[in-house]
């Protein structure tokens, strides 16, 4: 049971092209946020599609994968867990973040949808 502690799966499009960093370690660091849909009838019977949007960080190889073969509207499915962090901006205001940290990259679409 411990394999589904903080587990999360996505299916869904980019919405730009990945931020790839090279750290001065050498290690790679990909960012970059993709929407999932989810559609339903409201009371009137109407199809209503409801987007939600992730950001998602890829580390290490697969930041490399998502660098060379990753782009913007692309269908992708990336397995990994959620995290949360919180930073202090410029001026001095705490912001949270909340962020997938992926460690599987599956690329479902070979061009833009």
């Amino acid at each position: 049971m411990n394999a589904l502690v903080n587990k999360v799966q996505l299916i869904g499009q980019l919405g730009n092209n990945p931020e790839v960093k090279t750290l001065e370690s050498g290690k790679k660091v990909a960012n970059f946020s993709m929407a999932t849909n989810e559609s339903y009838k409201n009371q009137a019977g109407e199809k209503v599609t409801d987007t939600q949007w992730h950001n998602v960080v890829a580390w290490g190889p697969t930041a490399g994968i998502v660098e060379q073969y990753v782009h913007k509207g692309e269908r992708i499915a990336i397995e990994g867990k959620l995290t949360s962090r919180s930073y202090e901006d410029k001026t001095g205001v705490k912001r949270y973040v909340t962020e997938v940290v992926a460690n599987e990259v599956l690329l479902l679409s070979s061009k833009p949808i």
